[in-house]
């Protein structure tokens, strides 16, 4: 799930002036085209590459990987949980893997791109599903609210943001879509956190969570190959959306984010070949870091001038981002808005009020001018 998109590819003059960055190196990419949709392609030694199709505007693919483990491979993410998904699976099950069995199923986090097909495939081959904890169980609630009507607390938050009534009325209509986009989830799982290690084949997967995208989110580094397999982490040339949800309202992960980023840039390599989510595999991955944390700083440098005076979430699109907000992608827009909006007031540079109309007003600190 993604705000922004570009092309595949950027050049590394592009990154290098944007992100303004000249001690690490430039974005290198593995290929100057991406491969077709459902193709296997192999991106080091033991590990493949298959990029799925997805059904949605301005995101056409996911990547999704597959580990050798011994006599099968592990899989790391899954697709959406449709009919197309699975004839591309069951094609890479018997071409590019050899007829071998799917031994484990990671799952990066919980978002359908990277979740739907994982309760079929670990139910197909009898192997566990391995996640981390906060994802595991917000994806199974996430699911739960299917066939169930949006919560008035779920309303309220968007009244609270601008929504008019009519926005409300479509989001109680599209509530609960997050179960239909994956096939049921195992009723058990195999936990993963921060610093573990996985035992894959004959190699050491050392698990590296990030946060603000997704409450805990898993990468996997393996120093052999020096490959990261960063979901949506890290992305060479899209921003991750980086939302605020009703389920809890008053959260910040866009320092979260940002937070992660600098992490990130601790415990990954200058040269590390980065196999993310959505993007062609890349190396570089400290520049597109730095741009990543930059990007979002001055975004809120740009927001606290803009909400001079009071301002609701609704109101502060344009500062944010560059394409127009519809019915399409306006929950996430509002999403990013409040995380961007929460950062602020975190950080003692925004006040919020409840307005006389029954809204949120965000404005400026007299003292953070």
């Amino acid at each position: 799930m993604t705000t922004t998109t570009n092309n595949d590819k950027k050049t590394a003059k592009d990154e290098s002036l944007v992100s303004g960055d000249t001690s690490s190196p430039l974005l290198g990419f593995i290929r100057d085209d991406p491969p077709e949709n459902g193709t296997v392609t192999e991106l080091a030694e033991g590990v493949l590459w298959l990029r799925m199709p997805l059904p949605m505007t301005g995101l056409d693919h996911i990547n999704l990987y597959m580990i050798r483990d011994g006599r099968g491979w592990a899989v790391v993410d899954t697709g959406i949980g449709s009919k197309a998904s699975k004839a591309i699976w069951e094609a890479a099950f018997a071409g590019a893997m050899d007829g071998l069995p799917v031994t484990k199923v990671i799952c990066t986090h919980l978002h359908p791109d990277h979740t739907g097909l994982a309760g079929w495939m670990s139910r197909k081959f009898g192997v566990p599903l391995i996640m981390t904890r906060g994802e595991y169980f917000l994806c199974r609630l996430m699911a739960a609210d299917t066939g169930k009507p949006a919560p008035d607390h779920a309303l309220d938050f968007y009244r609270l943001a601008g929504f008019t009534e009519g926005q409300i009325e479509l989001y109680k209509a599209r509530f609960g879509g997050f179960g239909k986009a994956i096939t049921p989830m195992p009723a058990g799982y195999q936990r993963i956190q921060d610093g573990d290690t996985l035992r894959i084949g004959k190699s050491d997967w050392r698990i590296i969570v990030g946060s603000g995208h997704s409450p805990e989110h898993a990468c996997l580094f393996n120093a052999d190959l020096n490959l990261c397999l960063t979901g949506d982490q890290l992305l060479p040339n899209i921003s991750s959306n980086v939302s605020v949800w009703p389920t809890e309202s008053e959260a910040n992960p866009l320092q979260d984010w940002i937070d992660s980023c600098h992490k990130l840039k601790g415990e990954l390599p200058t040269d590390v070949l980065v196999g993310p989510a959505h993007g062609i595999p890349f190396t570089g991955a400290h520049r597109r870091l730095n741009k990543l944390i930059l990007h979002h700083e001055k975004a809120l440098e740009r927001l606290l001038d803009f909400c001079d005076r009071p301002k609701r979430a609704i109101d502060v699109y344009s500062v944010l981002f560059r394409r127009s907000i519809n019915d399409g992608n306006r929950i996430m827009a509002v999403g990013e808005s409040i995380a961007h909006l929460n950062c602020l007031v975190a950080r003692g540079l925004m006040k919020r009020r409840y307005s006389d109309a029954g809204q949120y007003t965000y404005q400026r600190r007299k003292s953070a001018a």
